[in-house]
């Protein structure tokens, strides 16, 4: 056993840690997808001349911590690819992991983004802020906090 609470050699827990940690990233690539597909095309929207320069920076913000999750979310897929043959499993899915939590936390300031982006467009300041904080503040409950308290309590 490998700590795992499974009858599993090392080998064969890393092999499920990674098969495991892809099919997780299967789950949030659309959504990556998605937001950054309707990025690309809302400057060709017939009113976004018309948007303020606060506007267009939180856009162009936006548009970049999107790319940036889909980059570090893609990248563990890359880098399996790249280096599959080099017998280091271990450091794939480690640097896996890490590359995921990063891309995790850059898609919800993303979408948090887009909100904000959103709510300043159709409504005023006041509830921009209000809005905009209830979605950063829920990806970091639901994604973060709550996790890692389990695992404080839990004592991994």
């Amino acid at each position: 056993m490998a700590g795992s609470g499974r009858d599993e050699s090392e080998e064969e827990r890393l092999d499920r840690n990674l098969q495991e940690l892809l099919q997780e990233l299967r789950v949030a690539l659309p959504g990556v997808q998605v937001l950054f597909a309707f990025l690309l095309v809302v400057p060709f929207n017939q009113r976004f001349p018309e948007i303020t320069s606060f506007q267009q920076t939180i856009y162009f913000v936006t548009l970049l911590l999107a790319t940036g999750a889909t980059g570090f979310l893609i990248a563990p897929t890359v880098h399996h690819r790249v280096q599959f043959r080099e017998q280091d499993k271990e450091r794939i899915v480690l640097t896996a992991n890490r590359f995921t939590i990063v891309g995790m936390g850059l898609l919800a300031a993303a979408m948090t983004g887009a909100i904000l982006l959103i709510t300043d467009i159709l409504y005023r300041q006041t509830t921009v802020t209000f809005v905009a904080g209830a979605v950063a503040l829920m990806f970091a409950l639901l994604w973060y906090a709550v996790p890692l308290r389990r695992s404080l309590q839990s004592g991994s």
